[in-house]
Formats: C-alpha cells, structure tokens, sequence
C-alpha cells in the first residue's frame, strides 16, 4: 500500500503561492504533469468500473449538444428473478452514442476508484472542503454541454487524449446554487482558448462561462474535481443554529404583540447578532466547528466486525481530512473528527499524528510511534473504526 501520492495537485498549482494569488480570482493552468498524472485513472479503470458496478442515470449518463440523452438509445431495463428493475449498459450501442458525438459523465468517480478517492482526500486537505470528482470522455468535437457555468470552483485534471476549453469569464461576482439573480450571458467572444494534454492541470473560480469539446476522433479522458463552496451565506446559517443555546433566540416572535413589545424584541435580537458578528473569533469558531463535523468518506472494514486484532501487518487510513487535534486540562490528547469527539492518554499524540497526515500506515509502525503495544494500538484504532473516521485493509495495494 503506498504511504504518499505520486502525483500532488497543490505541487502543480503552486502550493502557497496559488492560495494567495488565484485562488478564488482567476484561471490557472499548469502543464505537463505527465504520467504521474495519467496513472491517476487509465481507461481499463473505466472499463472495470463499467463492467462492476449498476450506475443508472444521473450517475453515470450520456449528452451531447447539451442535452441529456435517453438512457434506452445505450441501456436495457433488465428485471432479476427477484424483480429488482436496473438499467444495464449495452457495450455496441454505447459506443455507437459515443463515436456520433456524446460525451460520457460518471459522477463521483472518487466513490468507485481508490486512486480518485486519494485524490479527492489530498484536495480536501489542502483545501480544507469537500471535493467531489466526476470522470468525462468525449471522442468527437460535438460539445456535451455547450456554453455554461458552475457554481463551484474546479480543477480539472487531463489524463489522456486532449481537451479544448473556450473560457468567457464571469459575468456574476460569486453566482450561487440558490441565488437570487442569474448570471448575465457570456460574451460572444471568450477570453482564453486553452487546450489541455495528458497531463495538464486547469483551475477554473465559480461562475466561469466556460465550453468544452475534444478534437475529433480522438479520445478525451479527464477529471473535474469539484469544491464546495463555503461563503457568508454558511456562516450566517451556523450563526443561527448556534445561537440557540440563548433563551431569545428558542423564544416565539412577538407576532400579536405591541409595537413597543416587536421593537424591544428586534432590538435585543440586533445586539445579540451583532456582538457575535464583531467577536473576533468569529470565523476560527466556525470554520473549527465545519472542519470538525466533516463527513468522513465511506470505507467499511470487513471482515473486522467487532474489533481490530492485534495484527501489525494491517493497515490504518484516517478517513476525515480535516481532524483536530488539541491538548485537554489534564494533558491527554483529543481528537475531533466526523463529528465525534475522543480523548486518548497522552502517549497516543504521535499515533494520532500519523495518521492525520492522511496516509495508510501499518498498525506495528502506529504502535512504535508512540511506545504502545500493538494491542494497545489496536483498541485506539478500534474506537476510530467504530466512530467511522478510520478504515482498515488487510493487505498492500
């Protein structure tokens, strides 16, 4: 099992540099990544994943000229013995569809491929959201989606063949997915035309009028990674929920009250919002309170149903990105992750360290890092596994 990525998209981008300089402003490409970026995700990937898996539309689904097509011009309605109804893919028409001009999306791909779920942590680290990665392969010049735009920054990863991107710009500053307005139309003429080969990185802001098309007969693979979106509208929705906890806030609204009884009662309303509005803590508290309540990625851990064995050969994964670590009164160490909180003896700190660096790491090595047993080990681990923010593999990939 590998312990670090081969292939970094925040070494790419630029790391620090690209936080503070294009993040959220502008595009960005970076080139020639090369292999370690084509080994992410290969067509026999695709073709495994195809082959193993029931994926009914929307999940995995077809367009071109920026529509969707009807699943029965590429699927089968297929009825079990038990009468449970799927749509089950018919290669030849498939591939029909795809040769005259339509372009394949599979969402989520990080939930049906080790490599991309990798990826998908190491965007989530870095950038300190959730990431959802969808796969795209066109082989024609046809556009899938014709000019749009997203409500999510992305970056976009090509791992085979080559991709034309026609970029306008924005004509909203931060569109959102439940807005009050829509966009402007894009202009006639795009600010940037950019091809991108294996191998090549793009990085697009939000609300970015964009078109995308392969070049004809040649076939396009690559990967859009989608970040969510944290903006004022979350802080002032954790805002509300959290100030709950006031008496004021839990009390009914005086609807058949005085005037003078509604303005007390907005008044008091204000100065509570307002002092928690100007506390300079305000942001830490709540992106503490996001990084700490994180859903950790789905990774059951057969066949250990009821405890991890003392086995220093399995492997451990943290399945949260965003853990927190901190010092309690007494000194002990607590981790909050996944929305669960947990306090180890102090001892268990560079156990905990390991594995918040995000990488699989052997139960024997855990158990070294912090003098313990690997039986010892295995009961922290048990409780992690149990609270489902770690996963455990039996043998090296």
């Amino acid at each position: 099992m590998t312990t670090e990525m081969t292939f970094s998209v925040a070494q790419c981008l630029g790391g620090d540099d690209f936080l503070a300089q294009t993040f959220g402003q502008r595009y960005h490409v970076s080139r020639g990544s090369s292999h370690r970026a084509a080994s992410l995700l290969t067509w026999d990937d695709v073709n495994a994943i195809l082959t193993h898996h029931r994926l009914d539309a929307p999940r995995l689904r077809l367009a071109k000229d920026g529509q969707p097509l009807a699943t029965h011009t590429y699927s089968r309605p297929t009825v079990t013995r038990r009468r449970t109804a799927w749509q089950r893919l018919q290669p030849a028409d498939l591939h029909q569809q795809l040769a005259e001009g339509a372009t394949l999306v599979l969402d989520a791909v990080d939930e049906l491929h080790p490599g991309a779920a990798q990826l998908a942590m190491d965007l989530e680290r870095w950038l300190r959201t959730a990431v959802q990665i969808n796969l795209y392969a066109s082989w024609t010049s046809t556009e899938g989606f014709g000019i749009h735009w997203d409500d999510h920054d992305v970056v976009v990863i090509q791992l085979d063949g080559s991709k034309c991107w026609r970029l306008y710009g924005p004509t909203r500053v931060a569109p959102m997915h439940r807005d009050v307005q829509a966009p402007d139309s894009p202009p006639a003429d795009p600010v940037a035309e950019l091809v991108l080969d294996a191998g090549d990185v793009l990085y697009l802001p939000r609300g970015w009028w964009h078109a995308v098309a392969a070049s004809s007969g040649q076939a396009s693979l690559h990967l859009t990674c989608g970040l969510q979106t944290t903006t004022g509208a979350d802080v002032i929705a954790w805002l509300s929920d959290s100030l709950r906890t006031h008496e004021l806030v839990r009390s009914d609204v005086p609807r058949f009250g005085s005037t003078t009884d509604q303005a007390a009662f907005t008044e008091h309303l204000a100065k509570l919002v307002m002092s928690e509005l100007t506390s300079p803590d305000l942001l830490p508290r709540f992106l503490a309170a996001r990084d700490a309540t994180e859903q950790a990625r789905l990774a059951p851990s057969l066949p250990y149903v009821r405890a991890v064995p003392s086995d220093p050969q399995l492997w451990v994964q943290l399945l949260v990105t965003r853990p927190a670590l901190d010092t309690t009164p007494e000194g002990d160490v607590r981790l909050t992750a996944g929305g669960e909180e947990w306090t180890f003896a102090r001892r268990v700190r560079p156990l905990l360290e390991l594995l918040e660096s995000g990488f699989p790491q052997k139960l024997s090595t855990l158990a070294e890092s912090g003098s313990l047993t690997v039986a010892e080990t295995a009961l922290v681990v048990s409780e992690l596994v149990n609270g489902q923010v770690a996963g455990i593999k039996r043998g090296a990939e």
